[in-house]
């Protein structure tokens, strides 16, 4: 009952701040259009992000005790919506985007004075401990996290459901040790799943179709962000740093393969582009659903893995190792994709 009633005022703020939203859409210029990239129909509005937005911070004055670090997320996030909405109105540059999100993440690590000051004992015995340098190294972890959301939102529906993910792990490990903040990934469930209702058209086929556009992703990686430092920094610790990798493994592992082979190729590294896993699966001849619903299980197992080394109390430095192996999989098979397809097909 606990969840019961944030998540429904959640799912009907959202659900109805879209619908009343995304008719003026056009006349604000928040929508956007098909090119070489973007595969779809028409003009679709870029308001979901601001759906989000609204129905989060609405409901958390309402399910969140009022605090001076409640009040600095609040305006955090709606530093970072403002950012997302003119990126989707303007397409900023990268320089613009980028200075913008480490000022905002100052906001938060100076103004609630929280910030990773250990990588806990991913080297057995040895803590690393990073006392300033965590200042730096939370800063690269929130332009990191806005980003990773930010890249992996190409089809229909995958930002949404691996934020759910990560939201619904997060939840679930700070409800575990008693944390109050379980409540806002709570929230944010409910306005995405309010959300995935119009970007995939399902169960209401009549609703318009909407886009989150990069002021709803850059929320959301602001926002895990948040939490996953929260999570290990906090008095009533919820996770080792090391269990934040794999709540976050496929937007993490997928911007940093997709960063490195356009630095191998010579190009920037932000320069948008077809060779993401979802790109993958399509090219392999998965349809957007399937692509949808293999990403997301992956992503759900990763994470299952996650929560399971913190429930037994597996050692950081496996669980960091067990990370490194998985990540080099995954790498290696992006890398080999094709040979490992012809083979499923020739023994399939």
């Amino acid at each position: 009952m606990i969840f019961l009633v944030p998540f429904i005022t959640g799912f009907f703020l959202s659900f109805f701040a879209i619908k009343f939203a995304a008719p003026y859409a056009a006349k604000v210029g928040l929508v956007d259009l098909p090119n070489a990239r973007k595969l779809h129909d028409g003009a679709v509005p870029l308001i979901g992000g601001v759906g989000i937005f609204f129905s989060v911070m609405m409901a958390s004055t309402l399910f969140i005790e009022y605090s001076r670090i409640l009040n600095l997320y609040i305006i955090s996030s709606a530093l970072i919506l403002f950012i997302g909405v003119l990126d989707d109105r303007y397409d900023l540059s990268v320089r613009l985007r980028i200075i913008a999100q480490v000022i905002i993440a100052s906001i938060l690590i100076f103004g609630a004075e929280s910030y990773l000051t250990s990588l806990g004992n991913i080297f057995y015995f040895v803590e690393i401990k990073l006392g300033y340098l965590g200042v730096l190294v939370t800063v690269l972890a929130v332009i990191g996290s806005i980003n990773a959301f930010n890249m992996v939102d190409g089809i229909d529906g995958l930002a949404g459901m691996l934020s759910i993910v990560t939201f619904t792990s997060l939840a679930f490990l700070f409800y575990q040790v008693g944390n109050p903040w379980f409540i806002l990934p709570i929230l944010f469930i409910a306005a995405i799943m309010a959300y995935l209702c119009f970007n995939l058209r399902w169960p209401f086929a009549s609703v318009q179709k909407v886009f989150m556009g990069d002021a709803g992703s850059m929320l959301i990686g602001l926002t895990v962000v948040w939490l996953l430092v929260t999570g290990t920094e906090s008095i009533n610790k919820a996770f080792s740093p090391v269990i934040a990798l794999y709540l976050i493994a496929i937007p993490l592992m997928d911007m940093t393969a997709i960063m490195y082979r356009r630095l191998k190729k010579g190009h920037s590294p932000f320069k948008p582009d077809r060779d993401h896993l979802h790109h993958i699966f399509e090219r392999a001849g998965y349809s957007r659903k399937q692509t949808l619903a293999r990403i997301t299980l992956l992503s759900a197992i990763l994470a299952m893995i996650g929560i399971l080394g913190e429930l037994l109390a597996v050692p950081e430095a496996i669980m960091f190792v067990g990370f490194l192996v998985i990540f080099a999989a995954y790498n290696w098979a992006l890398a080999h994709v094709w040979q490992i397809l012809t083979w499923i097909r020739r023994n399939g």
